[in-house]
């Protein structure tokens, strides 16, 4: 609770025109929001400008944050709903991919190079299956799988009810497994 308390502090100095205390929201929550919109859109840089676009959006609206959820949970709605409108506008820039890794990647100590490529080959799969899914599928199992939020978080998120949340999670794994199934 006192991560909450911290950031109702940091929200109230930002509206007495407390511009460092807005940097410091972002700092602590950028990492979070832009792997979010990396993950729904699946490309770098339309991420990096999704994850801006939220922060704008965020220190526009912060006399809007009721306090009736956590501040991160308002930012992920904010970041999913970006991504969805980036997605409407431009839906072919969305889906570009990431260039495979090169071997320059690989480090030279740690695993070897065929369980980092098996590795990296998996990372892979799961992208691409991931960015097979419907939106409202897969922002709902990032929010869960990769974001570690809890059920009752992700439907502050995404504005809907734990049973919907927990819905689509269950329909987002199972629609993983199909796709999934042979290549992992």
């Amino acid at each position: 609770m006192k991560a909450f308390a911290d950031d109702i502090e940091l929200i109230k100095r930002c509206e007495d025109g407390n511009r460092s205390a807005f940097e410091e929201l972002v700092r602590k929550y950028q990492d979070k929001i832009y792997n979010v919109c990396c993950y729904m859109l699946h490309d770098r840089d339309n991420a990096q400008d999704a994850a801006q676009e939220v922060f704008l959006k965020a220190y526009s609206r912060l006399k809007d944050f009721r306090g009736d959820c956590a501040l991160y949970s308002w930012l992920y709605r904010i970041a999913v709903n970006t991504c969805l409108d980036q997605k409407r506008k431009s839906p072919d820039a969305a889906d570009s991919s990431e260039p495979a890794p090169s071997v320059e990647d690989l480090p030279t100590s740690g695993p070897s190079p065929e369980q980092l490529y098996q590795s990296k080959e998996t990372g892979q799969a799961i992208q691409a299956a991931l960015q097979k899914l419907p939106d409202i599928l897969r922002a709902a199992i990032v929010l869960k799988e990769i974001e570690g939020l809890s059920y009752e978080e992700i439907a502050d998120s995404l504005d809907t009810s734990v049973g919907t949340v927990k819905s689509r999670i269950s329909r987002a794994r199972e629609e993983l497994r199909r796709l999934l199934r042979g290549r992992i």
